[in-house]
């Protein structure tokens, strides 16, 4: 009888544990304002790779591309730097700026 109940036991646990973890990663989380990526126009993004430079550990990566006419966009990934004992996070970054080389549209 003791091994049936521990049985049921963990059963009842693993189900717990497992809607816990689908619930916590739901649509609604990352739809909170903050924590997702914005609409895109048409529901489908412009979704042509990045040229990417990489830099050492430590530092953010950088990527840039054509973001639309005469408009290019740089990001940067999220670095770190250590002082002293410290390590302190840089957070990534992103910009636009006027670019005729970017073709019309």
């Amino acid at each position: 009888m003791r091994r049936v109940n521990t049985t049921r036991w963990a059963l009842v646990v693993s189900v717990v544990l497992v809607l816990g973890a689908v619930t916590g990663c739901s649509q609604k989380y990352y739809d909170e304002r903050g924590k997702a990526d914005g609409p895109v126009l048409g529901g489908r993004g412009e979704d042509s790779p990045a040229e990417v430079f990489n830099f050492p550990d430590g530092f953010g990566n950088l990527a840039t591309k054509c973001v639309g006419p005469g408009k290019r966009a740089y990001a940067t990934t999220k670095g770190s730097v250590s002082i002293g004992e410290d390590e302190v996070i840089i957070p990534a970054n992103a910009v636009i700026v006027d670019d005729p080389s970017c073709a019309r549209r």
